[in-house]
């Protein structure tokens, strides 16, 4: 499609999404963005647990966010949906590791619900398997103070930043050894670096900058053909 459509201006979430079309018409990146005010911080909240949050599937790799909190000593709570594409996987794989006692497996919750489990987390692991163009759930965390310890793939150096916002780790043992971490990292800190870069009022002024850079560059001829049209 891009070849045969190269002038078509197109927005990239994150600059790793454009590896595989190095060759498309970018225009710019704009990284997604959540109103300021949709999840917030706990501050009587004692953080005692380690969480997961998304979707159970083979490339989100519950099944590591499972091992990290066993060999950092911490529960885990799961906070995921099963699509039916993925039923078979749940089955297989990740339904014998939720016997662990320290593994609490919470099912799918909605946005009100997400400030209290994330704010009582010590941390979010985000221990993707794959080059996630980018990963919501690292947004959703940050404006409730909570550190996210990603793996080193896709958007995640983006989005985080190291020993500010969480750690980035490229395999289990670093993710252990991070949250030995965790009390370096100010939540406050978190929380302002998230209204710094990702608030759905970013994301917007963003995106009006580059519609309107593109009708600026346009030619009158052509713009009075989309009016006429």
């Amino acid at each position: 499609m891009f070849s045969m459509f190269p002038q078509a201006p197109v927005v990239s979430i994150s600059s790793s999404q454009r590896i595989p079309l190095p060759n498309a018409n970018w225009l710019g990146t704009v990284y997604h963005g959540l109103s300021e005010k949709l999840l917030t911080p706990r501050p009587q909240t004692q953080p005692t647990y380690l969480a997961f949050l998304g979707r159970i599937s083979a490339e989100k790799r519950v099944d590591l966010a499972i091992e990290i909190a066993a060999r950092a000593g911490l529960p885990l709570k799961i906070a995921a949906k099963v699509d039916k594409a993925d039923e078979a996987y749940f089955l297989d794989v990740i339904q014998p590791l939720l016997s662990r006692a320290d593994v609490e497996f919470v099912g799918e919750i909605d946005d009100a619900q997400k400030s209290e489990f994330l704010a009582g987390a010590r941390a979010l692991l985000f221990p993707i398997d794959w080059s996630e163009p980018f990963g919501l759930v690292m947004i959703e965390a940050m404006p409730c103070g909570t550190p996210v310890i990603a793996f080193n793939r896709g958007s995640v150096p983006e989005i985080i930043s190291h020993g500010v916002t969480g750690y980035i780790v490229d395999d289990v043992p670093a993710a252990v050894d991070a949250v030995t971490r965790l009390d370096t990292l100010a939540r406050a800190e978190i929380r302002a670096a998230f209204v710094r870069g990702f608030t759905s009022m970013i994301m917007a002024q963003h995106y009006v900058n580059i519609y309107a850079a593109l009708a600026h560059e346009a030619k009158p001829s052509a713009l009075r053909q989309v009016a006429v049209s």
